[in-house]
């Protein structure tokens, strides 16, 4: 054997002189090998001598080009010596790729049937670290037989689950990981914990691409977490220092929330009692730094959990409180991990004010001596930030931003970027907003944050006028930023105009601001403000000298687009006519709207791990997606691992007035909560009737005007079929279930569901499979999904046809209040400084209404909650009055818009006074109009 020492001898002459009788030691071993590989009577002990030296050689760092076929013929000697180095060198010198890899197959696969447990195991070694193709179709099946078999030993088992995750990972189209599933889920239950770990860590993987096949395991999980917290069916070897086998404890919480919750009530009971032990156990002391690191693995995904089945729950709360002591901890991984799940807990929750108490906490982690604690502080603001902190968030992401790494600032550019715009309540904050971050971050603003800037801007007619004054005052700065430069050229090029009028604004003052720093840019920049000046030229004539005197200079520069774009605006400003100059000049038309490129860039900057995260960071709406695709891909049957005999989940799909209704042989199996965005479905059937055609349907009113201050219920009925809904609404976009129960005992066939959608005022389609037979006494869903573009009045149409002769016309409930937020965080200040702004009519309407029935306040505070508008406390010195605020997100024809509201009941006259003021009178109509009718009937 080399032994390295004696390469050193010698290496008085530096390390020139040590590599050179290296290589001629190297080299003459390596000879000395080669030719006694040629002699044929060399027995096992020097064939594995001389692979050992080879081997050793190659970890030194040299090739070895020989060799290989004898580390083959050791893998096939009886000796466990022998055959040691044989898996070992072809481990090391072989790839997955390698042509000598078929010639390991043979062996392998005798030592994968053999009865030895230790050649069981070399041979999985072997298959685990080379996890090529060709071994992965060949061997593949011989690993599954060794997990699953009986006669195998408990340690083979577990490198057989190890070596599956390997070449599942490796080539996941090669394994039939669906035929196995049922097989390998029956092994979380092995007496084994080593055999149960290792193979809930394959189940980790597998469940995150076969759901539906992989949904038994749920179950299973459930069941191994009792065995261990409440049974405690353990061994005694794993107890890591009092903490029962901790890691598969951690991988059953985690496979628990690949799927959604159960249905079963039992089964959610036994999660809510391991969550709780788990939580009590927390409380205990560490005993060392060993235990507690265990202990809170543990909590940390049992907290992880309970988010994901209820943000809302009472475990969720305890935890908030939790947390807050942990991201306050002397220990970086506690601030970290505690960080994260609060992440989590933020972007799933309905309410974030526990989250807010630790507000000022949480802003101090962004300057934490670690970064990785800072980024998830960043992730925590960005995720917790809404319309009560979203300036303060922002505020304090701008001052961090002037000293953050420069590693974190792009992404923070992005999420300031994204939070101005989602959560801007006036035009000026946003511009003040953004323009700051542009000239504060510099290099680290991308391309696509300007450009939405220039959207946004271009979009927005209030915005243009403060934008470009705005933009130009820091143009007249010293301070030079080419990003700024861009935003400036481009909007002083457009809407410049607009304040060519104001002191220090004037046409030249405008051109000499940009062009001031022209030749400080680069070529890109420049060729946009040839653009903008030749806009200049359109909208200021009296200022065209100058701008002709920097088109004739450039003319002549080497760079083409530059030449190109002087030679041909110069040739447009200096014809006779003016024609040609107007048209190529014209205002930019406002941009379609889409999803925000900022979101896409920074999605793009979330890259997904083998174990994929089942949440993602920005707050509940952004996690809404997620979660519905969640629902869509996995299969309801959790509640047992026998379909067959598990009970009908239609019922519960079904609103809850309605569940003891629908029959338990119902084919329905999607939940209430499945409300989600699946691809446009075009209906293609001619002979449907135009809406104006089809009477409305008798008796229709009734389950519309609930629904318009309710999420789910009965929209319709008659003796033959009952048409539920639930819905739900972010924004200017919602989403609708519809479910069309049949109460026949006949089936009713060739079923279709037609929807209306208002040209430019509201898109409305129907989206997923639709269905097109209901079963005698089952029921089907629908779903739809809307957006709103503008202002309208009216409810959208529906019909509904089945058995070719029955049609129904009814009115969905989609009605502008759906598209409202409640702010609720509003003081008494602010709320009257608004109302006098708005001032009376016509953005007022005030309407005296009598109730036909007496007055319950608290059913009235369920109405204008139901109505999406944010009950004020303490504003009204009269307290059984109320006062609302509200923002309604009208598209991107009629914005948001801003709604107060003042009802003063007077419980002696059994009358109401509404006072309902808007910045627009068609909100302000319309809101007026669908309060006054559930207030009369004392709905």
């Amino acid at each position: 054997m080399l032994v390295k020492n004696e390469l050193l001898t010698g290496s008085d002459d530096g390390l020139g002189r040590v590599r050179e009788l290296e290589e001629k030691r190297i080299n003459k071993e390596m000879a000395n090998i080669r030719s006694k590989f040629k002699e044929t009577n060399l027995n096992g002990y020097q064939k594995k001598k001389y692979v050992c030296k080879l081997l050793y050689m190659y970890i030194l760092g040299w090739d070895i080009e020989f060799g290989h076929l004898e580390a083959v013929n050791l893998i096939a000697s009886t000796k466990y010596s022998e055959k040691q180095i044989g898996y070992l060198a072809v481990t090391l010198l072989f790839h997955e790729n390698s042509d000598l890899i078929r010639l390991v197959v043979n062996s392998t696969k005798k030592d994968l049937d053999d009865m030895n447990e230790i050649n069981n195991c070399l041979a999985l070694h072997a298959i685990a670290n080379i996890g090529g193709r060709e071994m992965a179709e060949s061997l593949g099946p011989d690993v599954h037989r060794l997990l699953i078999s009986p006669t195998s030993k408990s340690f083979v088992k577990k490198k057989a689950a190890l070596t599956l995750l390997r070449l599942f990972r490796k080539h996941p189209d090669v394994l039939p990981v669906t035929d196995w599933a049922d097989r390998i889920v029956s092994l979380m239950d092995d007496y084994d914990l080593g055999v149960a770990l290792s193979v809930t860590t394959l189940i980790l993987t597998l469940a995150q691409s076969y759901p539906v096949e992989y949904a038994g395991c749920y179950e299973k999980a459930v069941n191994r977490l009792k065995r261990i917290l409440v049974d405690r069916d353990y061994s005694l070897d794993y107890i890591y220092y009092k903490v029962p086998t901790p890691w598969l404890q951690v991988k059953c919480l985690r496979l628990l929330q690949y799927y959604p919750p159960p249905e079963d009530q039992k089964l959610r009971a036994d999660i809510s009692e391991l969550l709780q032990i788990i939580m009590t156990n927390s409380q205990d002391a560490p005993k060392n730094v060993q235990h507690s690191n265990a202990q809170n693995a543990v909590l940390f995904e049992a907290i992880n959990l309970a988010i994901h089945l209820d943000s809302n729950s009472t475990i969720c709360a305890q935890a908030a409180q939790l947390l807050g002591r942990f991201i306050s901890s002397k220990e970086t991984n506690l601030r970290y991990l505690g960080l994260e799940t609060m992440a989590h807990l933020a972007a799933c929750s309905d309410s974030l004010e526990p989250i807010k108490r630790h507000q000022e906490t949480i802003m101090m982690s962004l300057r934490d001596k670690d970064i990785s604690v800072r980024r998830r502080g960043l992730d925590l603001l960005y995720s917790m930030c809404d319309m009560s902190n979203a300036k303060t968030v922002v505020s304090e992401l701008l001052r961090y931003l002037q000293v953050a790494d420069y590693a974190m600032r792009e992404e923070m550019v992005l999420k300031i970027a994204i939070l101005a715009e989602k959560f801007a309540t006036a035009y000026s904050w946003y511009v003040d907003t953004i323009l700051q971050l542009i000239s504060t971050a510099g290099e680290q603003v991308g391309e696509e944050v300007w450009y939405r800037v220039v959207q946004i801007v271009t979009n927005n007619e209030e915005l243009q006028e403060y934008a470009a004054k705005t933009v130009l005052n820091y143009l007249g700065s010293p301070q030079f930023n080419e990003t700024m430069l861009k935003v400036g050229g481009y909007i002083l090029g457009e809407f410049g105009h607009l304040i060519a009028n104001y002191p220090g604004c004037s046409p030249i003052e405008q051109f000499t601001a940009v062009h001031s720093k022209f030749n400080l840019c680069s070529l890109s920049t420049r060729a946009l403000l040839l653009t903008t000046y030749v806009k200049f030229v359109n909208l200021f004539p009296e200022i065209k000298g100058q701008v002709l005197t920097v088109f004739n200079q450039y003319r002549y520069v080497l760079d083409s687009e530059l030449q190109q774009r002087a030679c041909e605006y110069l040739a447009i400003s200096t014809m006779p006519a003016d024609d040609m100059l107007q048209t190529v000049c014209e205002e930019m038309p406002p941009f379609p709207e889409r999803e925000s490129t900022l979101l896409l860039k920074l999605n793009e900057k979330i890259g997904d791990t083998e174990d994929k995260r089942v949440w993602v960071i920005g707050g509940k709406e952004a996690n809404i997606e997620r979660q519905e695709d969640l629902k869509r891909k996995v299969s309801m049957r959790l509640n047992s691992t026998d379909s067959a005999s598990s009970p009908s989940t239609a019922a519960a799909a079904l609103p809850p007035q309605q569940q003891q209704q629908q029959p338990q042989s119902s084919p329905q199996t999607a939940t209430a909560t499945d409300l989600l965005a699946f691809d446009d479905l075009s209906i293609s059937n001619s002979n449907i009737p135009a809406f104006g055609d089809v009477p409305l349907a008798a008796g229709y009113e009734l389950g519309l005007h609930k629904q318009y201050y309710m999420q789910e219920g009965v929209l319709y009925e008659d003796s033959n079929l009952q048409v539920s809904v639930k819905s739900e609404y972010h924004g200017a976009h919602g989403r609708l279930a519809l479910y069309l129960t049949n109460k026949t005992p006949m089936p009713m066939s060739n079923l279709v569901v037609h929807v209306e959608s208002l040209p430019d005022k509201l898109n409305v389609r129907t989206v997923g499979a639709s269905p097109t037979e209901i079963g005698a006494g089952a029921q089907v869903q629908q779903l739809l999904q809307t957006e709103c573009l503008d202002m309208f009045n009216n409810p959208p149409s529906m019909l509904i046809m089945y058995n070719n002769n029955v049609t129904i016309h009814i009115k969905l409930p989609i009605v502008i209040t759906k598209f409202q937020e409640p702010i609720s965080n509003m003081d008494g200040a602010s709320f009257f400084k608004r109302w006098n702004q708005i001032g009376g009519p016509p953005r007022e309407n005030q309407v005296i209404i009598t109730s036909q029935v007496p007055i319950q306040l608290e059913q009235v505070r369920a109405l204008l909650s139901g109505f999406k508008l944010g009950l004020l406390a303490g504003v009204d010195p009269n307290p059984n009055n109320f006062v609302g605020a509200g923002v309604m997100d009208l598209g991107k024809g009629g914005g948001k818009v801003g709604v107060l509201l003042r009802l003063e009941p007077n419980m002696e006259q059994n009358m109401y006074r509404l006072t309902v003021r808007t910045p627009s009178e068609q909100v302000s109509e319309q809101l007026r109009y669908f309060l006054e009718r559930p207030l009369t009937v004392g709905a």
